[in-house]
């Protein structure tokens, strides 16, 4: 998925589906060790849940190619909403716009499918940096909780 955004050093940001050639990498993405609190401490605990839970879909996120990030995204029949999940940039590779373009990608993407309505995203209460970046890219609260956290809505279409 490529929709031409760059990140803050002018490289391309696309997501790729998680396969032979780059499964290693997406698995060996680590956050700050500060944020470790907010999300998995490796890509791999994410690449483990798309492939033990049939609902979550990995996709590597790639800077001018390479392996940055990880995002994946599902859908909730119970609710009808596509959810996105597990957003983590490598530390080398924060502060640069990666996950700001990551995400506005998948919510292009998924945004663009037929049958999605309305996106969700959940984010800790205490991450400031995630509240921050959701709200700017349009994601309102619910007043619902996911496993403690804050329950973040975008529609898409009526």
């Amino acid at each position: 998925m490529d929709y031409g955004l760059t990140d803050r050093r002018g490289r391309a940001v696309a997501l790729h589906e998680v396969g032979d050639d780059n499964w290693r990498a997406v698995a060996d993405i680590a956050p700050k060790d500060e944020q470790r609190a907010f999300v998995a401490a490796l890509g791999a605990r994410y690449l483990l849940l798309s492939q033990r839970e049939d609902e979550w879909h990995s996709l590597a996120v790639c800077a001018d190619g390479v392996v940055v990030g990880h995002v994946m995204w599902g859908f909730d029949p119970a609710d009808g909403a596509h959810w996105i999940g597990g957003v983590l940039v490598d530390a080398d590779h924060q502060g640069q716009g990666i996950g700001r373009a990551a995400v506005r990608t998948l919510t292009r993407w998924l945004g663009e499918q037929p049958e999605c309505r309305e996106l969700r995203l959940s984010y800790h209460p205490a991450n400031q940096a995630s509240a921050r970046l959701f709200e700017s890219l349009g994601f309102t609260p619910t007043g619902d909780q996911e496993d403690e956290e804050i329950v973040a809505a975008l529609p898409v279409r009526p």
